[in-house]
């Protein structure tokens, strides 16, 4: 056999499964793209993570559109964080133009435009599914976790909870823990101490700064009810498909705390809630975590080690995680060896930092008796990748450059009026669209603090009536004054010494 054949055999061999699979492209050997090698990946090994990686312009975006269409189309639901606001088109039928059959025709893959089920969704006020959780569900380790708080501090939030969970107040928003924080540090310091101890009004001023930080991020419109359910991710439409989820977060690109926020908070809730699937044939769900470096470089140590742990769990669960980012070296290395699947777009060497960091980027992926790996990754054209996953088995596949399939649906962003119209539709803004503010901790200490106040008042205005009866007249008080003068023993020798004085005249 000779070396195409060889290529041929080796993908076939190394990208065959026994059950379901989507098709991502067809090989490419010598710059030549092959009709009879695809590249398939199992469904079954999709909840082992992954990473999308390229420089801007490479073709990520179209990458992960056409991840998603294979996806829903296998009934697979999708959830993606949009921070450049790309995929809104995924809800529209694509347009067959002459390079893309072009394309296909290379590879020998059909080509037939399809639109997918969408839900537009949003951590602000734009218009979609308002994302909301409360701070109860947080917990305590979460929420000091996520504002950075060290191992004092976050003991004191752990009191705060236990106070709130003893007294029946719940914590829904960012007031009410606020409200908590000046209770316990001003009017309930007492109460505080005599069941729970003393608390630092150092240390309940430093969290308080960091609640504030986070609010000023929008944390403030996240923080409340009605709070998401995780099951609304998980939906399948009449036709079969799973729909593709698609968080708007063009508003908080310079908001990584809320985004960070937000993300292990819904991983921390669809780890909890779901049950476990075992080795099951393909995903509950997909996440797709577009600009992750957005994450991970204003991520503290705690925090990362909070998304490698649950990145770790979370397959358990039937779910897979998907990092998109410029550069491999964005993702943490504990986090990196946890994505079975990647994807590795064109790499720009424009400086000598470049090509070492290219260097590095090889060797993360298999050796290749085809490839001269480093040298590929700067050669890659548009719309090409080189790709490497796992097998059925969990043992990697053969690395190899990919010509990728053309999404199906519009390779465009949707109008105003046709999101409007995809919201008038759905079933989830309707649901989510009320903001409720039912009686919390704020509202229950305010009314704690009225009463006392109102005691108070009453005590006040009674106190004057029965001292008046006991208080002395002004001639009393004169009297006992000189008396008091009169009979102090400084006021007694004063006296014997002016006397000594004229009697020894």
């Amino acid at each position: 056999m000779n070396k195409k054949d060889n290529f041929i055999a080796d993908i076939n061999t190394g990208y065959s499964s026994k059950g379901d699979s989507i098709i991502l492209g067809g090989a490419i050997l010598d710059g030549e793209p092959l009709a009879e090698a695809h590249v398939k990946i199992p469904l079954k090994t999709l909840n082992r993570h992954g990473l999308i990686a390229g420089a801007t312009g490479t073709g990520k975006t179209k990458t992960i559109q056409v991840f998603s269409e294979q996806l829903s189309n296998a009934g697979i639901p999708v959830l993606m964080m949009d921070i450049k606001g790309d995929f809104s088109g995924i809800a529209k039928e694509g347009k067959e133009e002459g390079f893309i059959t072009e394309r296909h025709a290379k590879i020998n893959i059909p080509y037939n435009v399809s639109s997918f089920p969408v839900e537009l969704m949003s951590l602000s006020k734009q218009d979609g599914v308002r994302l909301r959780a409360t701070v109860s569900e947080f917990g305590p380790v979460l929420f000091s976790r996520i504002l950075d708080l060290n191992d004092t501090q976050a003991g004191v939030v752990a009191v705060i909870f236990k106070y709130c969970d003893d007294n029946q107040m719940p914590l829904l928003d960012l007031k009410d823990i606020k409200k908590v924080i000046n209770y316990i540090t001003e009017e309930g310091k007492d109460e505080i101490a005599a069941s729970y101890g003393k608390i630092s009004t150092a240390t309940t001023g430093t969290i308080l700064r960091k609640i504030i930080e986070l609010e000023q991020q929008g944390g403030d419109l996240f923080f409340g009810e009605l709070s998401f359910e995780t099951d609304d991710l998980m939906r399948i439409d009449e036709n079969g498909k799973g729909y593709v989820n698609i968080i708007r977060l063009t508003d908080i690109q310079d908001k990584p705390k809320l985004f960070s926020t937000f993300m292990l908070s819904l991983l921390a809730e669809i780890y909890q809630k779901m049950p476990e699937k075992g080795d099951a044939e393909q995903p509950e769900l997909v996440i797709f975590i577009d600009e992750a470096h957005l994450i991970f470089n204003e991520a503290s140590k705690a925090l990362l080690e909070q998304i490698e742990t649950i990145v770790k769990l979370i397959r358990s669960k039937g779910v897979g995680i998907y990092f998109v980012t410029q550069n491999p070296m964005d993702v943490p290395s504990g986090v990196l060896a946890q994505l079975g699947l990647k994807i590795q777009h064109a790499l720009r060497a424009f400086t000598a930092n470049d090509r070492q960091a290219i260097k590095k980027t090889a060797d993360n992926y298999p050796t290749s008796p085809y490839y001269k790996t480093d040298e590929l990754l700067t050669s890659l054209g548009i719309g090409e990748a080189l790709v490497t996953a796992l097998n059925e088995k969990g043992i990697p596949t053969p690395l190899v450059a990919t010509m990728m399939r053309a999404p199906m649906s519009r390779m465009d962003i949707l109008s105003a009026q046709e999101i409007e119209e995809i919201n008038g539709k759905s079933k989830l803004v309707k649901k989510y669209e009320e903001e409720i503010d039912r009686e919390s901790a704020f509202e229950i200490l305010n009314k704690k603090l009225a009463q006392a106040a109102e005691v108070a008042a009453q005590q006040e205005e009674q106190a004057p009536a029965k001292s008046s009866k006991s208080e002395p007249s002004t001639t009393e008080v004169v009297t006992k004054s000189v008396l008091k003068v009169v009979t102090s023993a400084t006021f007694i020798r004063g006296v014997f010494g002016v006397l000594s004085k004229f009697l020894k005249k």
